[in-house]
């Protein structure tokens, strides 16, 4: 081993160095000492805080350290957004027995998300956060953010599968443009520093899922590798579906220029789309791809730590009203880059950074018409936007206070951003927090150009703004664990799709949806979880979880997104070893969303419609599994009570389906 060398101070010892010296600590000890591997958030080495991770975004790097039988693995934060606020959404090691199967699955417990499927096992689905739509959201992976700007519902379209993914955040108050209601930040690991896993599933429907991934990691250098196939024959017609993901992520540490860190993903998707954006219609079909890449440097020295990101999205899309025949096809670009440096000094910690993005598309019908076609394109739009900020953080003995402030540049001009928090530990366990901040989005590709034989765009789009204000505890305490938090949110200039009806004094709008922005949408929020685990005994894990909507939306204005939110939602969990090896997991939401819309009795048929109410309905699903040694065996049922649902209107939704796979790791 390298050298363990101890720096006295008065009450304390510090270990610096390992070392195999008689006198050295774990030699004078006369035992063979084994350090396994010890997961932990670099940023603490940084912040020297409990409540660091709290504060930090950019939860990025894999570092894994081997000194001979010694492994620590950590994730170094790049602190460049430090007066955030931090909600955990999914955890591997508290989901491992739960009946997840992917990323979807594992969001729709949680009451902050709003997760709306049009479709099974993740073909195509819409996170929302806290009452906002889907466009309101930024998608990060790893820190970097990937967020489409034509529409929200290709932004979490990333080529990851729930092996790879340690955990999901949702940030709030990110400085710039982007995240109006929220971020969320899906963050990847290696299960193990070195391992090969291949999973198999398969059930009704036709479905199918095969899975190989594996990490490899010494000294200073790690790489995450992972390919997957999913696809299902669909659970009514054209519900069909085939997913291909491939993913990669390299980090490597030298001593004197830093640390670099390399992610590279693909997928391709293929569906059937019935009745995805036309209730009426069972023909609609899709396909996308996406490729996407970032590399990240980290650099520090001394009381000085500084970075640089640079990422890479495009995502192909091919829309066919009748399947067979492309109707809309769209090719987006999205190039972002960042840089930043911070300074740890006596009265805290202070950022300077700036981020710039360019989005481009070409489409058949999205932005500006072309001189000359573009191959399939006819039109095309570009944008630049960017960031400059400065951030500070401080903290004194139970408190902690930071603050943002920044300026964002568009195509609509500038803007001020700010963001502030302030954190109070009482005791042990507990930890109040308070916090508001200003965010703002640019209109999607999608708000400005999209028309059709039902709807008409609108030009003169303007940025979305809110205020949000939020306050809220978390306690820990053993197995226990409590949290609450209320919100409010003050949002100006909503853009959304709004219903003119025949009598209209707009003729051209008359029976149309049109692309409008409403004066204020102010939305309130609480949302309360409990939760108790235990590592021995029959019962593992339970947990409760409620979370509460509403807002001030004029109820005589018909709009697509802003009056179907999730009004009540709540979600219980219960892990239960029944046996040595044998494992029991259930999960129970119960959902009740606001709003209504139209449905159509007769596929195909347009003429025939009726406008219903969201009715409240409920959903359980099981898993029951079998571990011994590198095999794990399972068997999932989800929706087990056959309900019949939809989270968007007129679109219904698998009911009981069954399936079973097996699991095999091997490694260390």
């Amino acid at each position: 081993m390298e050298h363990i060398q101890t720096k006295r101070t008065p009450g304390s010892c510090r270990w610096r160095r390992w070392d195999r010296k008689g006198w050295s600590a774990f030699a004078s000890l006369r035992r063979t000492v084994t350090i396994g591997v010890l997961s932990a958030g670099m940023s603490i080495l940084l912040l020297a805080s409990e409540g660091a991770s709290a504060q930090n975004a950019d939860t990025a790097v894999l570092r894994t350290l081997r000194i001979d039988e010694v492994g620590i693995t950590g994730s170094q934060s790049a602190p460049t957004r430090r007066s955030l606020a931090q909600t955990p959404l999914f955890d591997r090691k508290a989901g491992t027995a739960a009946p997840l199967q992917t990323l979807e699955s594992a969001l729709r417990l949680q009451p902050s998300v709003d997760l709306r499927e049009r479709g099974s096992k993740g073909t195509q689905a819409d996170i929302t956060l806290r009452g906002g739509s889907f466009d309101q959201t930024m998608v990060l992976l790893n820190g970097i953010d990937f967020t489409d700007a034509r529409t929200g519902h290709q932004s979490h379209s990333l080529p990851v599968d729930l092996d790879c993914i340690s955990a999901v955040d949702l940030i709030d108050g990110v400085p710039g443009l982007g995240a109006y209601a929220g971020a969320v930040n899906i963050r990847t690991a290696p299960l193990r520093p070195r391992y090969l896993r291949f999973a198999a599933e398969g059930g009704e429907h036709g479905y199918a899922y095969a899975n190989l991934s594996g990490a490899c990691s010494s000294e200073r250098s790690s790489l995450l590798a992972a390919g997957s196939y999913r696809r299902s024959d669909g659970y009514r017609r054209n519900t069909d579906f085939e997913t291909y993901n491939a993913y990669l992520r390299a980090t490597h540490e030298t001593r004197r220029v830093g640390l670099f860190d390399l992610q590279a993903g693909y997928q391709h998707r293929a569906f059937g789309s019935n009745g995805f954006y036309a209730a009426y219609n069972p023909d609609q079909w899709e396909q996308t791809s996406t490729a996407l890449a970032s590399l990240r440097w980290v650099l520090e020295r001394s009381a000085w730590s500084m970075g640089a990101s640079a990422s890479y999205r495009k995502n192909f899309d091919r829309y066919d009203w009748t399947r067979g025949a492309a109707m809309n096809r769209h090719a987006t670009d999205n190039v972002g880059a960042r840089a930043w440096a911070e300074r740890r000094w006596a009265a805290g910690t202070t950022t300077l950074g700036g981020d710039y993005a360019f989005n481009h598309i070409y489409s058949t019908n999205l932005g500006t018409p072309l001189a000359v076609p573009h191959g399939d394109y006819l039109c095309a739009d570009a944008r630049h936007t960017g960031n400059l900020y400065v951030s500070h953080l401080k903290q004194w003995r139970r408190f902690d206070v930071s603050g943002s402030a920044g300026a964002s540049f568009s195509p609509y001009g500038e803007a001020a951003l700010w963001s502030l928090a302030a954190g109070f530990r009482p005791f042990e366990g507990l930890r109040i927090e308070t916090g508001a901040s200003q965010s703002m989005r640019l209109p999607t590709f999608t708000d400005l150009y999209y028309t059709s034989p039902a709807q008409i765009n609108n030009l003169d789009l303007r940025p979305e703004k809110a205020t949000t204000w939020r306050l809220g505890a978390d306690w820990r305490r053993g197995g226990w664990h409590a949290s609450a938090l209320t919100y409010f949110r003050a949002g100006r200039d909503i853009i959304d799709w709004v219903w003119h009806g025949d009598d209209d004094p707009v003729a051209e709008w008359r029976g149309k949806w049109h692309s409008e922005q409403t004066s204020a949408l102010d939305t309130w929020g609480l949302e309360l979880a409990v939760g108790y685990t235990r590592g021995e005994g029959l019962l593992r894990h339970a947990g409760l979880s409620y979370a509460y909507v509403t807002t001030d939306r004029d109820d005589a204005v018909i709009a697509r997104s802003a009056m179907d939110f999730m009004r009540h939602k709540a979600a219980a969990t219960l892990e239960l070893r029944l046996l040595r090896r044998l494992s029991l997991a259930l999960t129970g939401s119960l959902y009740d969303r606001n709003g209504s819309y139209t449905d159509y009795p007769v596929p195909g048929d347009s003429s025939v419609s009726e406008v219903r109410d969201f009715e409240p309905y409920f959903l359980l699903d099981a898993r029951l599994a079998w571990e011994k040694g590198i095999c794990r065996l399972h068997l999932d049922a989800t929706n087990l009570t056959g309900t019949r649902y939809c989270d968007m209107g007129g679109i219904p939704l698998p009911g009981r389906w069954v399936t079973a796979g097996v699991t095999i790791t091997v490694g260390r």
